[in-house]
C-alpha cells in the first residue's frame, strides 16, 4: 500500500477515534525502533494506537497483521515515547482494524496485546 493511501487511512482511523471520545495527541512518531500510527488520550490513559487496512480478509485479517515482531516494534517505539514526554500514568496498546470498501468496517480491539 502507498504511503498516501496509509495516511488516508491513518487519518479516518484518526476520526474514528476521536468520534469514540479519545483526543488525538500525535500520528506518525518515528524513532529508530519504528513508528507509532497515533498517539491518543482516553481520560487519564495514554493509548497507543495501530492502524491496520485490508481490503478483503481473504488472506487474514487486518488484525491478524499485528504480529508478534510488529508488536514487539511498537512496544520499545512506545517505551521511548514515554520516556520522552516523562508520561508516568497508564498506557495501553489498541488496534484499529479497517476492513472492505466505504462504508469501511472499524474493528477497534482495546488493550490489543
Amino acid at each position: 500500500m502507498s504511503r498516501e493511501r496509509g495516511q488516508q487511512f491513518e487519518t479516518l482511523a484518526a476520526q474514528y477515534m476521536q468520534q469514540q471520545g479519545l483526543q488525538l495527541l500525535a500520528r506518525n512518531v518515528s524513532c529508530r525502533f519504528g513508528e507509532l500510527d497515533l498517539i491518543c488520550k482516553d481520560r487519564d490513559c495514554l493509548v497507543f494506537v495501530e492502524v491496520k487496512y485490508r481490503q478483503s480478509s481473504a488472506f487474514g485479517s487486518a488484525a491478524a497483521m499485528v504480529t508478534t515482531a510488529k508488536q514487539q516494534k511498537l512496544r520499545l517505539s512506545a517505551s521511548w515515547y514515554l520516556q520522552q514526554k516523562q508520561w508516568r500514568g497508564a498506557a495501553r496498546f489498541d488496534v484499529l482494524a479497517i476492513e472492505g470498501d466505504a462504508p469501511y468496517q472499524f474493528s477497534w480491539l482495546k488493550n490489543a496485546f
